[in-house]
């Protein structure tokens, strides 16, 4: 890239928006052809005393029904202290989860600080919104996004609408769900959710909740889930 004249800010985002908008990941559906697809997963995330735990299966389909992959990847790293699961249309959100990734990485070089979880969460609330155009005609990214607060000293988790809505979930519903399979697990997680609970139990309640769900999920499955921990510890790998 040459000089740039019209760019002097810390989002590697807005840098792309401006000086390269041609380079920015999205999918532009035929204006005339409105898409017919469903968000063919199941996501979860939920709160333990010590951080979150997040979740989600590894298959792929086509129209919730024809399976095409059970080794996807739906969970990912994206710092030092948060996570996010991806629903919704395959392709889009795995490209947006990895231009999240470079910009959280880029602001923190440019500035010599991470965001805080908020700043994060409302980078990733910019990108939603940069889908909306695709979202509209089927093609929607639906993440949830799971981080440490180091400031507050716990873990939060944040849903999000196909706008880049950003809802942060209230102590008092310290977890959340999505995808075809998102009821279902919720169900879960309202039955056998504690407040006391430990990281490995947090991750066993999650097993159950994917489990559950898959067994009337024809889109949720695979041969097996990836279930990733946020602490002040860092993120760390349970399952997958």
């Amino acid at each position: 890239m040459g000089f740039l004249k019209n760019y002097t800010e810390s989002s590697f985002f807005g840098l792309l928006k401006t000086e390269y908008p041609e380079l920015i990941p999205q999918i532009m559906p035929h204006p005339e052809i409105k898409q017919n697809l469903v968000s063919s997963t199941t996501i979860a995330a939920v709160k333990y005393k010590d951080g979150v735990v997040i979740g989600g299966d590894r298959r792929a389909t086509v129209n919730g029904h024809i399976v095409i992959n059970e080794h996807v990847v739906k969970v990912f790293k994206t710092d030092d202290h948060s996570a996010i699961a991806i629903a919704g249309t395959f392709g889009p959100s795995v490209k947006m989860a990895k231009l999240f990734q470079v910009e959280l990485e880029h602001y923190e070089k440019i500035e010599g600080i991470p965001l805080t979880l908020e700043g994060k969460a409302n980078r990733l609330s910019q990108l939603i919104e940069q889908n909306f155009p695709a979202a509209i005609q089927g093609l929607p990214v639906m993440p949830l996004y799971a981080g440490y607060d180091l400031d507050a000293g716990h873990g939060k988790i944040f849903e999000y609408d196909i706008t880049g809505g950003t809802f942060i979930k209230p102590k008092e519903e310290p977890f959340s769900t999505s995808g075809s399979g998102g009821d279902r697990a919720a169900s879960t997680m309202e039955h056998f959710y504690r407040d006391d609970m430990n990281e490995s139990e947090a991750m066993e309640l999650m097993i159950k909740a994917l489990d559950f769900a898959a067994k009337k999920d024809a889109a949720t499955g695979g041969t097996s889930y990836i279930i990733k921990s946020v602490s002040r510890d860092g993120v760390k790998s349970l399952v997958g």
